[in-house]
């Protein structure tokens, strides 16, 4: 059985609308004593109830001045894993990594942590912007519990990763909020602690330095068995690097499973669509009526998220209702911004497209190295070709994500998404016609 290192139960946090405090110092004192004993809160105006004893109030109508950020929170983080949390802005998500981090303190609930936390949750976290680099590290490591050779051991280390050797006796306050990220983060993820916390950050820097960290992080998992939480809005980092993902939503956790299946769910809910879909019977008049359309790999496993390096196959399922109808499949793929792609239908012999009375099932192959990062939505019709008419159309039917998940042949070192829609992986033949 894995080792738990962090361990939150019933976890619950809740922040006061408007000013900080009651009026009086008086006031403040009877809250706190009725807190302790158990007591509703002597100070709340009529009508309203006590936020201490519901899970939400503002649910019942908005009464309390209260709003929970996190509300029964429960997990548990082995050792050595990888955690993604996901969810949209003022889910809870910086919250629970401000309460792991000891940055703030829960309402209600517990948390027990094994092992040494290193928080960056936000550009500069921990640092004196009148310190110099330098003296930001040392002042990092000691917070951190390490001592000054400890520290001196990883220093260089640390300033060849953050890439700010040149100002590393410069007062950070006058650092770039790139350069701020780098360096904290350089010093987070070296300084040996048990239990890497990240927030969003990692997006301020550039395509090299999320490549260096995402890369950093994966060292520390799996090469050095150490714990990761990760918080993104960034799916396709989130898949790269999680096994496992948590997926908040009005404060409370939704999903907690693989990656792959939390992201397909949030993707789904976000965008409407998934990778398969069943049609009612349509346009019976017309002769010829869906049946459904999925998503695939090689082995007919429906999927939400592909690698660039998988295979991907659409299968197209349709019935003929009248004899002798001239019938084709057709698929326009687009992007999220919703650029065009490209177009493709059956190509068939003349004879082909004359179908009798029965169910067809066509597929199409898109082969590896094809399509860029990002969500890829398919609109389905079926067609007469000659001469033209649609019987059918769905738009937005389908939709899937393209992932690049470490080294190939086409990527290399290169960190950042490919330019252009599509990236195909075309071969090039180089000879050399003449000596120097």
């Amino acid at each position: 059985m894995p080792e738990t290192v962090i361990n939150v139960e019933n976890l619950s946090k809740h922040y006061r609308l408007g000013q900080i405090g009651s009026n009086t110092l008086r006031e403040d004192l009877s809250r706190l004593w009725a807190k302790v004993r158990g007591k509703e809160d002597p100070t709340l105006k009529i009508g309203h109830e006590n936020i201490l004893n519901e899970k939400s109030v503002a649910a019942k109508g908005g009464l309390s001045e209260y709003i929970w950020a996190l509300k029964d929170i429960n997990f548990k983080v082995h050792k050595g894993e990888v955690l993604g949390i996901i969810g949209k802005n003022g889910a809870g998500k910086s919250t629970l990594l401000k309460i792991l981090s000891k940055v703030t303190s829960p309402t209600k609930g517990s948390i027990k942590v094994n092992g040494r936390i290193a928080s960056l949750l936000e550009v500069g976290t921990g640092f004196h912007p009148e310190l110099s680099g330098r003296e930001n590290i040392y002042l990092n490591g000691a917070i951190l519990g390490m001592t000054k050779a400890e520290i001196k051991s990883k220093f260089d280390e640390i300033v060849d990763f953050s890439g700010v050797e040149k100002y590393i006796d410069t007062p950070v306050k006058r650092y770039s909020s790139g350069m701020y990220v780098r360096l904290a983060f350089a010093v987070a993820a070296h300084l040996d602690p048990e239990i890497l916390v990240v927030d969003e950050v990692l997006a301020v820097g550039d395509a090299e330095f999320q490549k260096k960290a995402i890369g950093k992080m994966q060292d520390i998992s799996s090469g050095q068995g150490r714990t990761v939480l990760f918080v993104s809005h960034n799916m396709d980092s989130i898949l790269r690097l999680c096994e496992r993902c948590i997926l908040l939503e009005n404060s409370e956790i939704k999903i907690d499973d693989n990656a792959d299946k939390v992201i397909n769910y949030y993707l789904e809910r976000n965008f409407g669509t998934n990778s398969f879909k069943k049609f009612e019977l349509r346009n019976p008049n017309r002769g010829v009526s869906p049946i459904l359309i999925k998503i695939h790999n090689e082995n007919f496993e429906i999927k939400d998220n592909f690698f660039i390096s998988e295979k991907i196959g659409i299968t197209f399922e349709y019935s003929v209702l009248s004899d002798s109808m001239k019938v084709i499949p057709g698929l326009k793929f687009f992007n999220r911004n919703n650029v065009n792609i490209f177009d493709t239908h059956e190509n068939s012999d003349k004879n082909d497209i004359i179908k009798t009375k029965g169910k067809y099932t066509s597929t199409i192959w898109l082969q590896k190295d094809f399509f860029n990062e990002g969500i890829l939505i398919v609109d389905v019709a079926l067609l007469r070709p000659d001469p033209f008419e649609v019987y059918f159309y769905e738009k937005d039917a389908i939709a899937f994500n393209m992932v690049d998940k470490g080294k190939n042949i086409t990527r290399g070192e290169y960190a950042g998404t490919f330019p252009g829609i599509i990236r195909p992986s075309l071969n090039w033949e180089t000879l050399k016609i003449n000596k120097e």
